[in-house]
């Protein structure tokens, strides 16, 4: 009988430790496969939102992974029809597990519209900037105008780039403010 306790002990108690283990290992090997799949899950969700069919120079979308596979979505659209795009598109990429929509829908202004229209004209019409962006599927410099306030976003080549699309922008009569969020590309 001391026998049959001693051998159902040896082989319990290393069972039994391993169970008390397992969910830290189980934790690090999510973690470890997280980073892998967060990376992939980004580069899923950017691939959906840029080929959007209502995606356009108008519209700035952002968005943020989180480590449990939440995806926050970020930015402003002219168009309510684009924001629940977005959000229809994440939802269904693998490894999401929910979708936070904090995409804004700008107003609508005339006053706004004119401005966009020129801001376009000005800034993808410049010698400078028309034969490196203008040409495009969907053109890296995005215009948004709310109120009457421009905001710059997208990635540019150089300095010099972002520069003239601020000097161009801010040259427009009617614009109250111009902020030149645009990145350089490194």
């Amino acid at each position: 009988m001391y026998r049959i306790v001693k051998s159902l002990s040896a082989a319990v108690l290393p069972v039994a430790f391993l169970i008390t283990l397992a969910p830290a290992f189980q934790q690090n090997l999510s973690a470890a496969i997280s980073d892998r799949t967060k990376a992939a899950i980004a580069k899923e969700v950017r691939h959906e939102l840029v080929t959007l069919p209502y995606y356009g120079v108008f519209d700035s979308l952002a968005f943020r992974v989180d480590d449990d596979g939440a995806v926050t979505l970020l930015g402003q659209v002219t168009r309510p029809v684009l924001k629940d795009d977005a959000e229809r598109v994440v939802k269904h990429i693998e490894g999401v597990t929910r979708v936070k929509n904090e995409i804004e829908v700008l107003p609508l202004s005339p006053d706004d519209d004119r401005i966009r229209r020129a801001a376009y004209t000005a800034i993808y019409g410049d010698p400078a900037l028309s034969t490196r962006y203008a040409y495009q599927a969907v053109p890296p410099i995005h215009i948004i105008v709310e109120n009457g306030h421009i905001t710059l976003e997208g990635v540019v080549a150089n300095q010099m780039d972002k520069t003239i699309a601020g000097i161009r922008a801010n040259a427009l009569p009617g614009v109250f403010s111009v902020t030149n969020n645009l990145r350089v590309e490194e």
